[in-house]
């Protein structure tokens, strides 16, 4: 039986705002990545996993947007349709996009391994949760509703739809804050499995928790990760860990199941006058 967290000032941070895929749910973030491949292969403009993990973190017209500018995929789409594309045609595959994106989301809304656990952990500590997403917000009704159900119930969920910005400006995290009543991003925590989202908390002044083995960085989902080879896993997650660092996180972590000692971790630092830099 393992022993008992130790309890300390549940006031000392404010809030933790999480992201949806890859970090509470959707295990590799794969909804997304279904949803821009199947969209372009209907558009007769193939696009790799990897060239459509590239934006990942971003809102999803703006996801779009950046996908046609990467040269090999507008070359693609130039030898198909003889001109560039243009802002109605980003339009147009955005609206195509929407129902492509949501039927992936159902198939991708299990939680994450850990997420549950830790925010009975956060719910027992009096701290507030809140989620923000780069999905609109018609994306992610069926999603808050079957997470909800699992026992995943954030007190605040704000979409890329609801804010003028998304990612990585720091829109939607302010609006999770103002929700919360969290006076003092210092003593809040952001946890994403993006760059844009890691930015996004930086921005805004957070604390920054990167999650490097459930989310975009590895891409996996649960059983294809425990098939690698240890040494492949090893690599994989050494790389992860070193991208995500690199791109400003505070702290990288496997999975928000670890989170609950970065919360003591954090409170400590905040006890002797610490501030996100």
């Amino acid at each position: 039986m393992k022993p008992k967290r130790e309890v300390t000032n549940p006031s000392l941070i404010q809030a933790v705002v999480f992201d949806w895929a890859g970090t509470v749910v959707d295990f590799g973030s794969l909804a997304p990545i279904d949803g821009f491949c199947q969209l372009f292969e209907r558009n007769q403009v193939p696009i790799t996993q990897a060239e459509a993990r590239i934006p990942m973190g971003t809102e999803k017209r703006a996801h779009i947007a950046q996908l046609l500018a990467m040269p090999r995929i507008r070359d693609a789409w130039l030898s198909a349709y003889q001109t560039p594309p243009s802002e109605a045609d980003i339009d147009r595959l955005y609206e195509a996009f929407i129902p492509i994106q949501i039927e992936a989301i159902e198939r991708h809304a299990q939680l994450i391994p850990g997420t549950r656990e830790t925010f009975d952990y956060l719910s027992h500590r009096k701290i507030p949760v809140g989620g923000n997403t780069g999905y609109s917000r018609e994306m992610i009704t069926g999603l808050v509703t079957s997470a909800a159900e699992a026992g995943y119930r954030p007190q605040s969920i704000v979409a890329a739809s609801d804010v003028p910005r998304g990612r990585p400006h720091p829109d939607m995290l302010h609006k999770n804050l103002s929700d919360l009543a969290a006076e003092s991003p210092y003593r809040c925590i952001k946890v994403d499995d993006t760059l844009p989202g890691i930015k996004e908390g930086l921005n805004a002044g957070c604390w920054t928790v990167a999650v490097a083995l459930t989310g975009n960085e590895i891409g996996l989902d649960l059983a294809d990760w425990n098939r690698l080879p240890d040494n492949e896993k090893e690599l994989r997650r050494e790389q992860a860990y070193r991208r995500l660092h690199d791109g400003g996180a505070h702290y990288v972590i496997d999975s928000v199941a670890e989170l609950p000692g970065i919360v003591e971790a954090i409170e400590r630092r905040l006890k002797v006058g610490e501030r996100p830099q």
